[in-house]
């Protein structure tokens, strides 16, 4: 559990290093959209997504996102929402998989990553500030962008 405590943390501080606070307006069909989202079935095969590896994972995975979108409909209701406080949700939502992150393959990785984005989309959320790179390959590939 402690560990999960680490992980939680380690995201929020991450989340939170060097961010400009930037009041967001939340788009009219949001909620609609949070609810079509919730409904949706997910981890299914689509595109080039091959579905599911481990079947008895969806339900689990199902669930985990489903709070994610959850939180995020939440901040959106708020009387100000902000990057900071969807950065935090994308922190502690990330941080549910960290249980079962060894069981995930790199496809459903990926399709975690691609509801995430969904999400953030939604609310027109730019950027995850690098957490999503963080969750699916350990490190946030634009941090070794040098600019001149």
């Amino acid at each position: 559990m402690t560990k999960h405590i680490q992980i939680l943390v380690f995201f929020l501080t991450f989340s939170a290093c060097g961010q400009n606070v930037t009041e967001m307006k939340t788009p009219k069909n949001a909620n609609e959209k949070f609810a079509k989202f919730i409904a949706k079935k997910k981890f299914v095969s689509e595109n080039y997504y091959p579905g599911i590896a481990d079947e008895k994972m969806g339900p689990i995975l199902t669930e985990k996102i489903n709070q994610v979108a959850s939180d995020f409909k939440t901040v959106a209701e708020s009387d100000k929402p902000n990057d900071k406080k969807y950065q935090e949700k994308i922190g502690i939502g990330l941080s549910r998989f960290a249980e079962i992150y060894l069981d995930l393959d790199t496809e459903d990785r990926e399709r975690v990553c691609s509801y995430f984005e969904e999400l953030m989309d939604i609310v027109e959320l730019e950027s995850s500030n690098g957490q999503l790179n963080k969750f699916m390959y350990g490190f946030d590939p634009n941090e070794f962008i040098k600019e001149d």
